[in-house]
């Protein structure tokens, strides 16, 4: 990205933070196929028929990209499946990058080299998130069916400091783990030094496979507190990305209280399948529309407190203050003071102020 589109973005990033809450956010499956057997997940290699496993074509990829800049989606996380199975996820990259969007990477990490690293850096990249499942090398390398993957990851991490692209590692809450506190030390291992927990998963509506019925991740909800209680106690010896308000929201949300914080997903965080289907979340069984037909107008903004899907629940958490700012500045422009003031003094915000700062560490590398 040249420091010209690097002005423009800041420009525009303050100008929608105002006007429109925020620039947004969109994870992009371009591939649904996988090489890792992980025991929670239907992408696993071993799991998914070969019939069902796709690729969006390159060309699809720059038209989609393109469509969602210029709806105001500035963060670009491509997912998969492995998204490094893609034959052009380079391209797709340096694409993103050259018309104004910070290109994201979440993946196994089996298949970082430095030639790879070399070329995903030059081509843009900005930040990467590499999966990690438990506080060993054995417990991991067996549920992923990934054999020395742990001292690439490790290698990858070196290389990608030279690039001066964050890393973070993200680690599903599952039965591999029994003890949060071993983590620090297994992380700082690998050259992590912050992690985001993905919180478990047995059921979601839409395309997305990144789920499964396993007693890795079948919890009762007094067991999955606890660990949410770990993970709060976590942050006294780690980074953990995941804000605290968000997780105490989960709490709330699994002891069926009203939660503080809804879900942007559908208004400014959004999922596309490598079928180009746009969907509001994982979660959401219909999409909201092909990618050639988004124009805005699909957009939905109910504050959703349906599930716990991290990516989007802790990004509304953050972006929360960003989005009273905007509709507080509409209302006034409509004459309607009281409204304003509504939006822009309430304990949410300040909420929200203190989960960015608890963040400060980590966002730049966005």
């Amino acid at each position: 990205m040249s420091l010209k589109t690097k002005k423009k973005g800041i420009w525009q990033l303050a100008r929608e933070s105002i006007i429109d809450g925020g620039p947004s956010m969109c994870q992009f499956a371009i591939t649904s196929a996988c090489n890792a057997t992980c025991g929670f997940c239907n992408f696993a290699v071993d799991k998914m028929p070969i019939e069902n496993r796709h690729h969006v074509s390159l060309e699809e990829a720059k038209q989609a990209t393109e469509i969602l800049y210029q709806n105001g989606v500035y963060f670009l996380i491509y997912v998969g499946g492995e998204p490094m199975l893609h034959p052009h996820l380079t391209e797709i990259i340096a694409h993103a990058s050259s018309i104004g969007i910070a290109p994201m990477l979440v993946t196994n990490g089996s298949l970082l080299t430095k030639n790879k690293i070399d070329e995903l850096a030059k081509a843009g990249l900005v930040s990467v998130i590499i999966s990690i499942d438990a506080a060993e090398v054995t417990k991991h390398e067996q549920n992923r069916g990934l054999k020395g993957v742990c001292h690439r990851i490790k290698t990858a991490n070196d290389y990608f400091k030279e690039y001066n692209i964050g890393t973070t590692a993200s680690v599903t809450m599952s039965r591999l783990i029994d003890d949060y506190s071993q983590l620090p030390s297994f992380l700082e291992s690998l050259g992590f030094d912050s992690v985001t927990f993905s919180y478990p998963l047995t059921t979601l509506a839409s395309s997305y496979l990144g789920y499964a019925q396993s007693n890795l991740v079948d919890y009762t909800k007094e067991e999955l507190d606890q660990r949410f209680e770990a993970i709060k106690a976590l942050k006294k010896q780690f980074h953990v990305v995941n804000p605290t308000a968000s997780i105490e929201d989960m709490q709330r949300h699994l002891k069926g209280e009203k939660e503080n914080f809804g879900c942007l997903g559908g208004w400014k965080f959004f999922y596309l399948d490598w079928f180009l289907n746009l969907y509001r979340c994982h979660n959401w069984a219909e999409p909201m529309c092909h990618i050639k037909e988004f124009d805005g107008s699909q957009r939905i903004k109910d504050n959703c407190t349906a599930c716990m899907m991290d990516c989007y629940r802790d990004s509304s958490v953050m972006q929360h203050i960003a989005i009273s700012v905007s509709d507080g500045v509409k209302a006034l422009k409509k004459g309607n003071i009281k409204q304003a003031f509504q939006c822009w003094f309430n304990q949410n915000n300040l909420t929200s102020i203190k989960s960015v700062m608890e963040e400060a560490k980590w966002l730049p590398r966005l």
